[in-house]
């Protein structure tokens, strides 16, 4: 028997590279081999999806302040993750976030980084940011570089899991960066200036953009300078070749900190499960808690984990579940897509 190991991460406890590390021996005890791709849907995990950082570079951080941020450089192939940058964390989260000078500064810095070193494809997770600026001060390093459409050797991939469009970004997300009401509505303003910007100066509009308001914006900014903006969990899963993986499977097994019904909105577990029932193999997800009742029609079994082991000892929770759904699969408990 073969598992595909493919979740996200647990928010907070453990790392999707660690939760499908779990899996995988929970198969190893069972005699089962296992296939681990970890895998994230743009927002923080992305790069330890892709095997997390192999290189460093200082940037600006989100309050201006320099830090060392890790990104990944493999063959010509670049992959950044802007929470490591420019990310709420970085600025001591909403309660000491300064939203009105927050920069995406350091990401565009990443960026040029990337291209300096050899990438032609660069792939941005956009997530956990703690800017609401618009991508303008990514836009302030990258606008001597080519255009970042391939048409001279260098792509950017953006990789966002909300479809917000530009002018919307502060009054969705800034407020979660500790934003008033009166800094919305500045922010607002200078959100509809930088798309009179991007209008005049370069003959763009990413007002229809979809997902363009990623990364408080950042996602647009990218798309003026040539960028593509497509689904976080599509791009990285076929980054990854998770159709491959699943082709060969008995079984899928994904998983994420808390199961709602936002997991079937561009998340990683709605993601693979749709993919594992669509190649006809078996789905099933490991998940810390569910807060709704699961509506998704391509879920198999579900294993929940609790709060307490999900927050105190994951790994062997996750690895305990898995246990369970391999030995209901062996049992033909599961047979395949389906509700149980």
């Amino acid at each position: 028997m073969h598992l595909v190991a493919a979740p996200d991460k647990f928010r907070g406890t453990s790392t999707a590279s660690d939760a499908a590390a779990a899996m995988a021996l929970a198969a190893e005890q069972l005699g089962w081999s296992c296939t681990q791709l970890p895998l994230a849907d743009g927002g923080e995990g992305t790069l330890d999806a892709f095997g997390g950082a192999n290189r460093r570079a200082v940037v600006t951080g989100p309050n201006g302040v320099p830090l060392k941020a890790g990104w990944r450089m493999g063959a010509d192939v670049a992959v950044i993750e802007m929470a490591l940058a420019s990310g709420l964390e970085l600025a001591g989260g909403a309660q000491r976030n300064d939203p009105m000078r927050a920069t995406s500064r350091g990401t565009g810095e990443l960026i040029a980084e990337a291209v300096r070193s050899g990438a032609r494809r660069i792939i941005v997770g956009v997530g956990g940011s703690a800017c609401t600026d618009g991508g303008a001060g990514a836009v302030q390093v990258l606008t001597d570089l080519p255009p970042l459409d391939g048409s001279v050797g260098i792509e950017v991939l953006v990789a966002v899991d909300v479809t917000t469009r530009f002018a919307d970004a502060a009054k969705l997300f800034a407020p979660q960066k500790g934003a008033t009401p009166e800094q919305c509505a500045l922010l607002d303003q200078r959100l509809d200036r930088l798309l009179h910007e991007h209008r005049r100066l370069r003959g763009i509009d990413i007002a229809p953009v979809e997902g363009g308001g990623a990364g408080g914006g950042l996602a647009g900014a990218l798309a003026a300078l040539g960028a593509r903006i497509g689904s976080g969990f599509d791009l990285i899963a076929d980054e990854l070749r998770l159709a491959d993986a699943i082709a060969k499977a008995d079984l899928v097994v994904t998983g994420e900190g808390k199961l709602d019904e936002s997991s079937y909105l561009g998340k990683v577990v709605g993601g693979v499960l749709v993919r594992a029932a669509a190649a006809d193999v078996a789905p099933a997800a490991v998940v810390g808690t569910i807060a709704t009742a699961p509506r998704c029609p391509t879920i198999g079994l579900v294993e929940e984990l609790g709060v307490d082991a999900a927050l105190y000892d994951t790994e062997a929770a996750i690895a305990s579940a898995t246990r369970t759904l391999l030995s209901a699969y062996e049992s033909q408990a599961l047979v395949g897509p389906g509700i149980q």
